[in-house]
């Protein structure tokens, strides 16, 4: 199956002269999604992981049936405000301003294998953020794994002490 087949390129979103990949075909379609959850975890070659780290709000999606099939522990890194319980914080930059990532300060353990999750990684900045709340916490990032790598924006030069791996490549 052609996974590609299944992104819709959106122009101009979320702002003038973005082409947005949407995946939300692939995630309509049964057989497109099941194909896209084994291919995800085919990148992991089945390495030990305790937890599944998935990046709001799209990185959700599969991190969660990823940490079910490697009979991992989910864990949601969120932005600001978002999270109920006592968390530390990593603020990152954006093209045009700061934001700050959270996680739960009892969500990793210290030596915990993680897989890092998310759908897209463009400029690098949100999943190395991720990756630094992960390490806070005592957690070894085993992978960054993603669905689509937006390979000229070069968002993996900010992961490079990691194992970094991607489904798709534009």
């Amino acid at each position: 199956m052609n996974l590609e087949d299944y992104i819709r390129d959106i122009e101009n979103f979320p702002k003038q002269g973005v082409l947005f990949k949407d995946i939300t075909p692939l995630l309509a379609d049964p057989k497109a999604l099941d194909c896209c959850l084994e291919e995800l975890i085919r990148l992991t070659e089945r390495q030990k992981i305790t937890k599944v780290v998935g990046i709001e709000a799209r990185g959700f999606l599969f991190a969660t049936m990823m940490a079910k099939e490697l009979g991992a522990g989910f864990v949601p890194i969120r932005k600001s405000g978002k999270l109920p319980y006592a968390t530390l914080k990593e603020p990152y930059s954006l093209e045009y301003g700061m934001d700050v990532l959270e996680i739960h300060e009892d969500a990793i353990e210290k030596g915990d294998k993680v897989l890092l999750h998310d759908d897209i990684l463009a400029t690098g900045g949100t999943a190395r953020a991720a990756a630094k709340l992960v390490e806070k916490l005592g957690g070894e990032i085993v992978q960054c794994n993603f669905l689509i790598e937006i390979e000229f924006l070069k968002g993996a030069s900010k992961l490079n002490k990691y194992e970094v791996r991607s489904l798709l490549s534009y």
